[in-house]
This record gives structure tokens, C-alpha cells and sequence, in this order.
């Protein structure tokens, strides 16, 4: 009988093993002439655990010499010795320690005296074992070992934190265990683990169907790597956490280290995102294992390619200017150029998630307040494909004072956190502390992780009527300085401004100065510098907390006055930088008059802007009016006709393109107010809330409450529907109308509030010398664009003539500009939104010279294609 030499790879029981030669072929052994108690599924037999470990102990992992004694011929089963070279020989030390019995059956039919005196020395040796109460023959025995797990989330709970001593029974994958854990010396569970913080390739397997899928790269590697250190060895375990199909993940420490971090340094496994929260910290040191595995371009990462940052194009000092949600910035650098970025690796509030959503918002202020107008550091991570109706977009990780902004959003509890492929390489470097601060932020219920939706902010629109304007307006007038936010930048001196402490949204406009004006719409002309006073503004005020100082309103709804960013007047640096100029009469009545003249003069000396060819030998005094001394007779003629200057507000315009208009001044706009906060005091007063004594007539003058802030006015009754109980009433005062049900009506009796007492305030109007146009189109955008030429500016109203049912015909200048070219209705012309009527009326044909320079802007118009004429001239009935 040879002896031979293998080496022993596991351990079955206390009298069986299997050992391995150098090809890797295996043969199971069974000690000769013994037998140890069984381990079973079902439940161990008592001492098989113990029996088994004796050997488990001694030979696994070990060369040894072995020699076949004999074998069965129907099963084939093979028994003999086992040597240790210069050490134990088995089955002989499994007898004497007695974790096993000889056979009864043993050397019955054997006729060789060696082998029967090798049998008579086992049974000494067991009789000894026997009378010592060695192994088997002493007491106890039973351990409980079970495999189903009810409830495998209270067991990492009841010993979190505890290392536990396991045997590692059976490797599947390179990332998969069926691990023996030892929690006391009675109690086992056999079960499967898996590896915490690695996903290894999958190996070879079968389906339930019987089909063969084949291992994944380096799967077959994986396996063999982890198998050659950990079968059958003893180790110790973390439990940390369980899979969702219930499986227990641990920490499996080899007697020199964690088997995960050598399987990363190997490049046999990659990191595990899903585990990070489990891990914590403990996961640097496995995605730094990671790093080095795939620089080395080692087992899976052989194909990896360097993404490695390029320099000044990945990372850069630039300036937040405005926040589109909680994800995604924009930015610009020293040179003026804008760049829209999304944050690495987080995702703002789902707008289509009913918990989250409501939170979008509160987020977004968030991201605003901490930095908007910022110096960031911002380091270009990757970019993301269109997608899903996206545009391709950067992602990058933007730093400030050190700490990532996306990391302070998700602590918040204002983001959650992208789970990205596993191959995705564009993603946050700081992906492990965003995942652990989620989960931290889920815990705590912070942000959009709390039960409790937010307290709703609804912005109340207050500039959306001139009735509405008026009421905030007398609030914040006795406030002062207002802290506000601006919204939206709509020109160099008009904003939508929000003002949280009175949930109010406002069109603020800057008193005291005049932008020009910007392109309304792509392909548009702007004047001269009415783009770059937008830009600047929209660069200096976008987004950005400002105080706001409310001094008046206009007729639309709009908040006239000053408005402070970081403490400074923004209506003087547009004026310093040459993107506006002083308007004298507003500026004055805002008490702002000597600082923004003092900021004209010192932009018009440097050339700044819109004074950038200013001749001083050409400044004249705006009050003076230059009235020809030599001209022609027409020119006379006209000079003497525009004689009839009234200052004035256009107070309403209706959808076909007449005025209605309020002339201020003395003993008009004051008596206004005056009357209407009497009306209102009246109105307040229950005892005064007296319906109609009847059914209203056409022509009446009563009181009614205008539906959108249901403050009384002054109305005439245009149209009454006795059906219904409906009556259509114009507004008396300020020229707009609309419908009403009976009950919003009240009697106007009293004489204080009478038009004897003040006549109507709103007088009918219309544009001298322009024919609107009749197509629905045009005349829409030519109302559109008279609303914008009037809003929010007190004007110079030269009545050139007045019809028999009092409607005036005239011409809309700015104050200090008296030129017909500089009218609001040569704007008008100009835009190509109006034309000169053929048929003109005698008072319209003495104004040859005001026809003449309209006629010229008409036809650049025709020329250019603006507006009606972007089809050509097509005549009077277009």
C-alpha cells in the first residue's frame, strides 16, 4: 500500500475529508475502521459539531501523506490513514480523544495480523478515551443549530457591533457564504452571508429550468480566490444589515484582514454602493482598494479608462447668478460667460412625488440663500446624455468655503441621493457622505423626509390690478425699508420682486430714472443700451435679497420706488454706469433728486454708456421748450396748435386700443384719494351695507365692489340683465368695467361721494393721428405694447383736439421729451403697430409736419416688417 501526498481542502465529519492534489482534482478519504456522529440538516447528531472540529482543526489547509487501506466495492468509497508528517496520525488521535467509535463490524473478515493488530491497538486506545470520558463519552453534546432565519433584521440588531466566531461552511460566489455562526457555544446558525461593501461577478450557474448561464468575467477567479482562503476556516463576523431578500451582510474578518478589501485589491470585485450606509466610514478604505485595483487596471478593470480631471476646464472659480431649482445653477465666469450646471449625484425634490413636491420650493430657497452671488469652486464631474426630454448636462461638485453644497442639500433633508450603475463614473467624489448624510437626514425626519408637509407660502399677486396695488401699497409705505427677494428681472429699472413677510408678489418699478428698453422678444431691436442695462441688472439683482422703499404706484398695479442692494441705491449705479438717466420730476418726488443727478454728471464726464459720444456744448436745460422763430407758415401753425399740455396717467386700456386717462395735479389726484378713503371707511361701516331699493337702471351712478379685491368704487351701470340679476358697470374713475351680480351694488346717495361733488376721474382717449389695426392679431400686441409704453410713468398728455362726446385726441409724451418722434405714438408707428389714416380730418390734415415725421416711421416700418407689415404693406384693411 503507497503512501501518497494531497492537500486536505474541507473537512465533512469527524472521520471524513476531502483532499485535493496539485491539478485541483479531489477525492473524498474516510478514516479507516471509525465512526463519528453525523452532522445533519435536520439537526446534529450530539458531538458531531465537536467531532468534526478536531479534525476541521488539524488538518484543514495542510499537505498531508495518506494511504488507502481498503475499499467498498459497491459504493466505491475509499478508507485509510491520514499522516501529518512528523505529527498525528488519524484515525488514531480521533480515537484517543475520543470524537468517534471503531466500528463493531471492523476486521471481522480482515486476515492480515498487521492490519488486526492496528485494530486491537484503536480499541485499546477507545477504551481509554472511554474510562477518561474523553469527546463522546462524556456528557452533553447537543448544539442547537438551525438554518431558517424568521427574522434576520432582529438578530443583526440583538448582536450589532459583536464579532461573532464562524465557520465558513461553503463558498458560492466570490461575494456569497454559507457561513456557520457561533453565536454561544450551544447555539449555531447555519446560513448564508454576504460579503459587505463588494458585488463580484457571478459564476457558473444552472437555472430552475435546467438552462446553463455561464460565469461573468473573472467570476470563476473570484470564486477560487475567495474559496482558497476561507473554506472551511474559522473566522469572525459583523452582521451590519440585511438584503431585501432577507440575507444577512457582514463584515468577514480573515485572521490578516477583510476578505472584501482583498478581493478589491485583487480586482476581482467592485464596491458596493447599496451597502455604503451599513458600512459608514469603514467604506474609504474599500473604494480607496477599488482606486488602486483600477489604475492598476487589474481583473475586472482591465478595460477601464482614465477620467481623471483636465485642469483649468474641470475646475474654476466662478459666480452663482441664478438658481433653477435645487439641482441645477448657473453660473458665470470673470469673462461673462454663463454655464448651467447640475449638481453631482443628488436629485431635487420629485416634483411628481406628492410627499416630496412640496417641499421643491423650501429647497430651492435653501440653495438660494446660501449661494446666490457666491464665489464658488466648481469641479466638472462628468456629463449626462439627453434623456427623458433632458438636454445633455454637466454635473459637477461645487464647493463653498470648503464644504460641497450638494452634501449640505442632502443633510438638510432638501435632496435625496441618485443610485447610479454600477459603472457610472459620473458621479460625486464625496458619494459615500452623500449616501450616509441621506439616510442620517431619512432618521431624523428632516426636510422632505418629515411627515409633516411645509406650511404652504402662496404669493399673493398684488400688482395684478391698480385696486389691489393701492391697499399693499399704504402697508408697506409705513414699513419703509422691505426686505424682498427679486424674482425676476423684466428690464434695467422693472422687477418682479416677492416681499415673504407679506407673502406679497410685486412688479416694482425704480423711481426717479429712465433704462431704455431691452428686445421684448428674440429677433427684436432694443434701444441703444436697453440690453446691457437688462444684462446688468439681471447680473446684479437676480435672485439677490434687496430692500425695497415703496413711494407710489402706477396705473397698472405697478410699486414705484426705491429699491437697496447690499445697501445701495440700484437706480444710481444704472445712472453711474451710463444704462439710465434721471428722470427730474419722479426723481424729485422721491427725494433722490441731488444723488442721482450728482451720478448722471460723473457717468456723462467718464463717456459711460448711453453718454458715450456726449457733447457738453449740447446740453440744454430739459425745462426749456424750443419753439421756432423763422419757420414756415405750418411750422408756426404747428408750434401754436400743441399748445394744450395736461399731466396725466392712463389709467385703463381697453382690448380695442382707447384710453382712459386720470390728469393729475391739483384738486385731482388728491381729491381722488381723499374721496376713495372715504369711500372705503364708509363701506366698512355694516350699518351703511344697504342693498338697491330696486332693480338698477342704465346710466346710474352707484357703488360697486370690484371682484378682485372687493373694495367699493364709483360706477355708471352700462347694461343691466334682469334675468340673470347681472349688470355691466364702468368704473367711473378709473375706466375699466366688468360684470356684476346685483348684490355687489350698493346705492350712491351720499353727496360727499357724489359727481357733483367730483366728476369722473377717467376721461376717454385716443392716440391723434394713428389708425389701429383690425386684424386680431395685431391689434392684441399693439394694446400689449401701449400697455408697456404707459405702465407705470407719469405722462405729458398734448390734447390736440376734443370730440362733442368729450373724447380727446392726443398725443403722449414722456416728461422732458417734447418731441412728436419721442411720442409714445410715434413708438407706436415705429413698431410698425399702427399706421397714418388715408383719410385724414381737418384738424389731423392742419398738422402737416406731425404727419410728415410719422409717415417717415411708418414707412421704416414697411421697410423693416415690423409688426402688422411683416407681410408688406397691404393697405387700409389689414
Amino acid at each position: 500500500m503507497s503512501i501518497l501526498s494531497a492537500k486536505v481542502k474541507a473537512v465533512l465529519s469527524g472521520d471524513t475529508v476531502i483532499l485535493t492534489n496539485a491539478k485541483g482534482q479531489e477525492r473524498t478519504l474516510s478514516l479507516a475502521y471509525i465512526s463519528a456522529p453525523r452532522l445533519k440538516r435536520e439537526g446534529d447528531e450530539p458531538f458531531a459539531f465537536q467531532s468534526r472540529e478536531f479534525l476541521r482543526e488539524q488538518l484543514v489547509g495542510k499537505v498531508v501523506q495518506f494511504q488507502i487501506l481498503y475499499a467498498i466495492p459497491t459504493t466505491k468509497r475509499e478508507y485509510g490513514k491520514v499522516i501529518i508528517p512528523n505529527g498525528p496520525v488519524f484515525p488514531d488521535d480521533v480515537i484517543s480523544e475520543g470524537w468517534a467509535k471503531v466500528r463493531e463490524e471492523a476486521g471481522k473478515k480482515e486476515e492480515d495480523e498487521s492490519l488486526l493488530a492496528y485494530l486491537d491497538k484503536l480499541r485499546a486506545a477507545e477504551g481509554d478515551a472511554k474510562t477518561a470520558g474523553k469527546g463522546l463519552w462524556g456528557k452533553g453534546g447537543q448544539i442547537e443549530s438551525i438554518s431558517d432565519l424568521p427574522d434576520p433584521n432582529a438578530l443583526v440588531q440583538q448582536y450589532k457591533g459583536k464579532k461573532i466566531d464562524t465557520i465558513v461552511e461553503r463558498v458560492l460566489t466570490g461575494d456569497r457564504l454559507i457561513a456557520r455562526l457561533m453565536l454561544s457555544p450551544t447555539r449555531h446558525i447555519q446560513t448564508m452571508v454576504v460579503l459587505a461593501g463588494v458585488r463580484a461577478p457571478a459564476t457558473k450557474r444552472t437555472t430552475p429550468e435546467g438552462k446553463e448561464v455561464p460565469a461573468e468575467p473573472f467570476g470563476t477567479e473570484a470564486h477560487q480566490f475567495v474559496e482558497a482562503r476561507l473554506h472551511q476556516r474559522k473566522v469572525t463576523t459583523q452582521l451590519i444589515g440585511a438584503t431585501p431578500q432577507n440575507q444577512l451582510i457582514g463584515i468577514v474578518i480573515h485572521p490578516i484582514g477583510n476578505i472584501a478589501k482583498f478581493l478589491l485589491d485583487a480586482g476581482l470585485a467592485r464596491s458596493n454602493d447599496q451597502h455604503v450606509t451599513l458600512l459608514g466610514n469603514d467604506m474609504a478604505q474599500l473604494r480607496q482598494a477599488e482606486t488602486e485595483a483600477r489604475n492598476a487596471r487589474k481583473g475586472v478593470h482591465q478595460g477601464a479608462t482614465s477620467a481623471a480631471p483636465t485642469g483649468a476646464q474641470q475646475e474654476a472659480e466662478l459666480t452663482v447668478v441664478r438658481v433653477l431649482n435645487a439641482e441645477t445653477i448657473f453660473l458665470r465666469s470673470r469673462s461673462g460667460e454663463e454655464r448651467k450646471v447640475t449638481l453631482s449625484s443628488i436629485r431635487q425634490p420629485k416634483p411628481s412625488d406628492p410627499k416630496q413636491s412640496p417641499f421643491g420650493a423650501e429647497a430651492k430657497e435653501f440653495l438660494r440663500k446660501k449661494l446666490i452671488g457666491k464665489h464658488v469652486k466648481v469641479t466638472i464631474d462628468g456629463k449626462k446624455p439627453p434623456s427623458e426630454g433632458f438636454e445633455e448636462r454637466e454635473v459637477a461638485t461645487i464647493t463653498l468655503n470648503g464644504k460641497n453644497i450638494a452634501l449640505t442639500l442632502v443633510e438638510a433633508g432638501y435632496a435625496s441621493v441618485i443610485r447610479h450603475r454600477r459603472d457610472d463614473p459620473d458621479r460625486s467624489p464625496d458619494y459615500d457622505a452623500l449616501l450616509l448624510a441621506e439616510e442620517a437626514a431619512q432618521k431624523e425626519e428632516k426636510g422632505m423626509w418629515s411627515p409633516k408637509p411645509p406650511a404652504a407660502k402662496q404669493y399673493q399677486d398684488y400688482s395684478e390690478s391698480l385696486q389691489k396695488a393701492k391697499m399693499e401699497a399704504s402697508v408697506l409705505q409705513r414699513q419703509r425699508k422691505v426686505q424682498a427677494v427679486v424674482d425676476f428681472v423684466r428690464s434695467g429699472s422693472r422687477f418682479v420682486v416677492l416681499v415673504p413677510r407679506e407673502n406679497a408678489k410685486l412688479t416694482f418699478v425704480l423711481s426717479g430714472i429712465r433704462t431704455p428698453k431691452p428686445a421684448r422678444n428674440p429677433g427684436d431691436t432694443a434701444e441703444p443700451f436697453g440690453q446691457e442695462a437688462y444684462d446688468f441688472a439681471n447680473r446684479r439683482c437676480m435672485q439677490r435679497d434687496v430692500e425695497i422703499d415703496v413711494e407710489d404706484t402706477d396705473k397698472v398695479g405697478g410699486f414705484i420706488g426705491t429699491m437697496y442692494v447690499g445697501r445701495e441705491n440700484f437706480a444710481r449705479a444704472l445712472v453711474e454706469e451710463g444704462l439710465a438717466e434721471v428722470h427730474a420730476f419722479s426723481a424729485e418726488k422721491s427725494g433722490h433728486i441731488n444723488e442721482l443727478s450728482a451720478a448722471e454728471k460723473k457717468a456723462k464726464e467718464a463717456r459711460k454708456g448711453m453718454w458715450h459720444d456726449w457733447d457738453p456744448s449740447q446740453d440744454v436745460d430739459d425745462e426749456a421748450e424750443t419753439v421756432p422763430q423763422n419757420g414756415t407758415n405750418s411750422e408756426a401753425t404747428e408750434a401754436a396748435r400743441r399748445k394744450d399740455y395736461r399731466d396725466v396717467v392712463v389709467s385703463h386700456i381697453n382690448e380695442d386700443g382707447k384710453l382712459m386717462v386720470q390728469q393729475i395735479g391739483t384738486g385731482t389726484t388728491g381729491a381722488l384719494t381723499t374721496l376713495m378713503q372715504a369711500f372705503r371707511d364708509f363701506h366698512l361701516n355694516k350699518a351703511n351695507a344697504q342693498p338697491l331699493p330696486g332693480p338698477p337702471k342704465v346710466g346710474d351712478v352707484v357703488s360697486a365692489q370690484f371682484t378682485e379685491d372687493k373694495e367699493w368704487y364709483r360706477a355708471r351701470v352700462r347694461r343691466v340683465d334682469r334675468d340673470a340679476k347681472k349688470v355691466d358697470v364702468l368704473y367711473i374713475d378709473y375706466g375699466n368695467s366688468e360684470s356684476l351680480p346685483w348684490s355687489s351694488l350698493r346705492p350712491l346717495t351720499q353727496p360727499q361721494f357724489s359727481v357733483q361733488k367730483l366728476k369722473s376721474q377717467a376721461t376717454p382717449a385716443v392716440l391723434s393721428f394713428l389708425q389701429l389695426p383690425i386684424a386680431p392679431q395685431y391689434l392684441q400686441e399693439t394694446v400689449g405694447y401701449m400697455r408697456e409704453l404707459t405702465d407705470g410713468r407719469e405722462m405729458v398728455a398734448n390734447v390736440d383736439f376734443v370730440d362733442q362726446d368729450g373724447t380727446l385726441h392726443i398725443t403722449l409724451l414722456v416728461p422732458g421729451t417734447p418731441s412728436i418722434e419721442q411720442s409714445i405714438n410715434a413708438e407706436i408707428v415705429r413698431e410698425g403697430l399702427a399706421r397714418v389714416p388715408q383719410k385724414l380730418k381737418a384738424w389731423e390734415r392742419s398738422a402737416s409736419d406731425t404727419l410728415g415725421s410719422l409717415k417717415k416711421l411708418q414707412e421704416e416700418a414697411i421697410e423693416n416688417r415690423k409688426g402688422m407689415f411683416e407681410y408688406g404693406d397691404i393697405g387700409d384693411d389689414d
